[in-house]
């Protein structure tokens, strides 16, 4: 299955990057950590770190009930732009013209509204927490009603949405291939570090099995 290319996510130049699979956008989105969310506020562009969470064909940010572009979004929604990049890779070309990255990336357009429903809020909140570590919505305390109302949750149907990804060596030109520059990809990974407790966890206390064995 695939999403519909449109105006807004069809690209002007290195148009065979760019694709519509659905699995591969959830699969960009359910890797990434951080999405930029960007909006308009009182006429100037905002664009701002979020955790996100994708359930089905739904992404739901969060944020405080005070922020002024999430109040923007009770009266009828808020026109947002959310990214995610996934860098796998430097590529090293033998001119600086030619060097880039490997990436995979993904772009939603549309507008975001607000989750009054209690359960769909409760399932947004536990999916954000999830999309930190898997399973440790299970592992922490749920909000309580004081938290619940200082905690607004957008929800953002994946319809305008579109992926690019750039893969394989640099793209030099044919006249210097035989310069005498390296050139190739340095690839990249994410790595956990060992679990650092913090200095006021009760003693006895045990790293859970979900932070323990969690792999980026």
């Amino acid at each position: 299955m695939t999403y519909p290319a449109g105006p807004r996510t069809v690209p002007t130049r290195i148009r065979e990057r760019v694709g519509y699979d659905r699995a591969t956008v959830h699969a960009v989105l359910d890797e990434a950590l951080v999405c930029h969310a960007g909006f308009v506020v009182d006429g100037r562009p905002v664009v701002l770190p979020q955790l996100h969470a994708r359930i089905d064909d739904r992404l739901y940010l969060h944020g405080s009930t005070g922020a002024r572009a999430l109040r923007r979004a009770i009266d009828g929604g808020l026109d947002v732009c959310v990214t995610v990049t996934l860098v796998d890779g430097l590529v090293l070309a033998r001119s600086a013209f030619h060097h880039s990255i490997n990436y995979r990336s993904v772009v939603a357009l549309g507008t975001a509204t607000v989750v009054t429903d209690p359960e769909e809020k409760a399932r947004a909140l536990s999916a954000l927490v999830d999309g930190v570590v898997p399973g440790r919505s299970a592992g922490s305390r749920a909000p309580d009603r004081r938290e619940l109302a200082a905690t607004t949750v957008l929800v953002l149907p994946l319809e305008e949405v579109s992926v690019k990804v750039r893969t394989g060596p640099p793209n030099d030109d044919a006249e210097d291939l035989d310069l005498p520059y390296w050139a190739g990809v340095l690839p990249l990974r994410g790595v956990a570090g060992e679990p650092e407790p913090g200095p006021d966890l009760a003693a006895g206390i045990a790293v859970p099995e979900h932070v323990r064995a969690y792999r980026p």
